[in-house]
């Protein structure tokens, strides 16, 4: 089973790659407070239809370059005020 993450994009400045932004909760060991801890990663994007600000969902795939190992399986959400 393939890991799946959803984030939103951060960068769009590549051909066929975007840059997510994956949020998750963190608690600390000894205090218990919940913080975010923020990850990229690189996703391909075949169509390069994706803007900033879009939540996607992304899922592993096989290696695609050196940096790239998720693909853009869905657009959940567009983003707002995109011309």
């Amino acid at each position: 089973m393939s890991k799946s993450l959803t984030g939103t994009v951060v960068s769009n400045k590549m051909d066929k790659t975007v840059i997510v932004a994956v949020e998750r909760l963190k608690s600390h060991p000894l205090y218990k407070k919940r913080y975010k801890v923020t990850a990229r990663y690189a996703a391909h994007d075949e169509a390069n239809a994706l803007q900033v600000g879009d939540k996607v969902e992304i899922v592993e795939s096989r290696p695609i370059s050196r940096r790239k190992h998720f693909v853009v399986s869905k657009t959940i959400q567009k983003a707002r005020g995109v011309k």
